[in-house]
């Protein structure tokens, strides 16, 4: 094995002022009160190094009173400047010197009135920094077609991240400059950076591997890794020798090393004293060191590395790969590998077997799934958690459920508080659940809708409960039928509606009134929860009859009437509005009439006029034999009242009245 160090790799000038500016200050402030805005570099473990020493990483300086504040290497916003000017803070300038020149620029064309447009990732610390030094107004491009879609501006001034690829700057330039009548472009790029690059490509040509060193949130350090992929196929991204994959590379004859800005030398140093001292038995050992040990059964994490319509190999970091193969893919069998995961992907498999026959180890994620599905369900029999079921069929005794990709049975007592005639109604229909029974061993779930709707009813009803209010005008429906009154379902609540409260009027038996079914709306007059007992009334909801009468009727009006009692005295007449009247003896005919029932019979419907109305004592008084006058006197021939026949005289009375 060969190995090439890219001619220009490792700490860039301003990272190397920024690290060493930044451990004297320390230093000199024995490691107190000593802060800085942001990770000073991209590098965690040059930050890891400067935070053990004293350096403390704050996001914002609003909680320090007193102290040094270090700008990191990338800058800051002015006004972030500005702030820690003013609140007296020490302030220590990290910021790279190429990166402050940017700063400086930015700030005097947008004074002259020049649109700053920053060429660059929106979301990096340096980009961040440069737009606030020119009042946040910049505006940041990093894609073509951002630039074709900016819009046209008199005065440009077109600035770069300084780690950006010339490629990159100049192409959205290009761009830019036709959109505008007068474009000033400062090239900002690092020289630094640029020779960095340019030293990679020419180091990615010449070998069979790439191993680029730096920190995975660094961007200048993902540009190398971007660029070595266009000139060499095996390119590894790493950030200490520890992450080597040794195993991978033992079969290059070549490898070239360069590593980013913010890399020390004591890690390239390191990387390639780990690459260069191990002979091939060291490096078999080391690799086999660095290899997960594996057995059947567990469940190890692996990484894609391509797919078919068929299987997936996963480098599961041991000395053969793993293979799953679409029917061990998932419990759906018709989900497609391409549908799921794609190269790079990170994965978690479970291992069937450690050779296919072929080398290869057989993978699953369908038997993993299954696993983790018992484990969820095992927690949520443990916090009684309610979980969405699928009803698959029915069966003896109950229903047949998928839950979180696992059978269970719902038994036919626990599927709802309602007797359930016939369970196939509910094929296809998703339940809420909570696992009474468990046993992962037996492989048993037993589950129950009936106690999620048990809660459901009991919240309702406490709802219900804390509804009611006497007086309140509530709507219900009949549910059964007494000779004392109507119980009335009220919405998960029984009301009972008394006998006396059905009607204004003498009420023999409820069915009189209602029936079972009817959806009627009633009045609460009382309620005590504790008894669990409450008053309805219906005939509250309707107006009194008297009132209604006295509204409609006056003295000498003819109506119609039904006898519904009769004494020795008379008979009580009920009239359409609810109201009784008496027909006395005497008013019965113009002929002497010894006893009412000789002449009248309950439930005869008879003509009668009102003579006479108490209001205070809420009696009418009424006559038949007025009318037979009356009627005697317009036909001058004798009416027999007997039968009551309204012959066209009697209509014409009523209309009259």
């Amino acid at each position: 094995m060969k190995i090439y160090i890219a001619e220009h790799a490792g700490l860039c000038f301003g990272v190397k002022r920024a690290i060493d500016i930044a451990e004297k200050t320390i230093a000199e402030a024995g490691g107190v009160n000593t802060y800085s805005l942001g990770p000073l570099v991209h590098n965690p473990y040059v930050v890891e190094k400067l935070n053990k020493n004293g350096l403390k990483i704050i996001d914002n300086i609003d909680s320090i009173k007193k102290g040094k504040i270090i700008i990191r290497s990338h800058g800051i916003p002015y006004n972030i400047q500005k702030k820690a000017e003013d609140l007296n803070l020490e302030i220590i300038d990290c910021t790279c010197p190429y990166v402050k020149s940017v700063q400086n620029r930015v700030k005097e064309y947008h004074n002259k009135g020049y649109k700053i447009i920053i060429i660059g990732d929106r979301n990096h610390p340096e980009v961040i920094g440069i737009n606030g030094w020119c009042n946040n107004e910049g505006i940041i491009i990093n894609e073509i077609e951002e630039a074709i879609n900016l819009p046209a501006y008199k005065k440009v001034y077109i600035v770069s991240q300084t780690t950006n690829t010339h490629e990159k700057f100049e192409k959205l330039s290009n761009i830019i400059v036709q959109k505008s009548e007068e474009v000033k472009i400062f090239n900002t790029i690092c020289n630094a950076t640029n020779l960095r690059q340019k030293a990679c490509i020419e180091l990615a040509k010449k070998v069979d591997a790439v191993i680029v060193i730096g920190g995975y949130n660094s961007s200048n350090t993902n540009k190398l890794v971007e660029i070595s992929k266009k000139y060499c196929n095996n390119v590894y991204h790493i950030e200490l020798p520890k992450d080597l994959p040794l195993h991978e590379i033992l079969k290059f004859n070549t490898i070239g090393i360069t590593a980013g800005a913010s890399t020390p030398d004591w890690i390239i140093k390191e990387v390639v004293n780990t690459m260069e001292n191990i002979d091939n038995n060291e490096m078999l050992e080391a690799i086999e060191n660095t290899m997960t040990k594996i057995h059947r059964g567990d469940i190890v994490k692996g990484k894609v590395i391509y797919v078919t319509d068929d299987e997936i190999m996963v480098n599961i970091n041991y000395k053969a790969d793993g293979i799953i193969s679409r029917e061990e893919l998932s419990s759906d069998q018709n989900v497609k590998p391409k549908d799921l995961y794609k190269e790079g992907d990170e994965i978690e498999v479970y291992i069937v077997r450690l050779d296919d026959g072929e080398g290869n180890v057989v993978l699953s994620r369908k038997r993993l799934e299954i696993i983790k599905s018992w484990d969820e369900l095992e927690e949520a029999f443990h916090n009684k958690k309610v979980l969405e079921c699928t009803v698959l069929t029915d069966v003896k005794g109950g229903l047949s459920v998928l839950v979180n990709r696992v059978n269970g049975f719902i038994p036919a007592s626990q599927v709802s508080v309602n007797y359930v005639s016939d369970l196939s109604s509910y094929i296809g229909k998703k339940l809420m659940a909570r696992i009474i029974d468990f046993d992962k061993n037996k492989r048993k779930v037993v589950l129950s809708s009936k106690v999620i709707e048990e809660e459901e009813l009991n919240k309702k009803i406490e709802e219900l409960w804390n509804s009611l209010e006497v007086g309140k005008l509530i709507e219900g429906k009949v549910e059964r039928l007494t000779d004392f009154g109507a119980f009335v379902d009220i919405g998960g609540l029984d009301g009972l509606i008394h006998i006396s409260d059905l009607s204004w009027n003498r009420v023999k038996h409820p069915s009189e009134i209602v029936n079972v079914g009817d959806i009627v709306k009633v009045q609460v007059l009382d309620f005590n929860k504790d008894n669990n007992r409450i008053s309805l009334g219906l005939k509250q909801t309707l107006p009194e009859p008297w009132d209604v009468f006295l509204s409609k009727r006056k003295i000498g009006d003819i109506v119609l009437g039904k006898v519904v009692n009769i004494l020795d005295f008379g008979a009580f007449v009920r009239l359409e509005e609810g109201v009784d009247g008496l027909v006395h003896v005497s008013q019965i005919s113009r002929e002497h009439v010894d006893k009412p029932s000789d002449k009248l019979k309950v439930g005869q419907e008879v003509l009668v006029k009102i003579i006479d109305i108490n209001e205070a004592e809420e009696k009418i008084s009424l006559s038949i034999r007025a009318i037979e006058k009356e009627l005697n006197e317009e036909a001058n021939d004798d009416i027999n009242f007997e039968n009551q026949d309204m012959d066209l005289k009697v209509e014409d009375i009523i209309n009259k009245n």
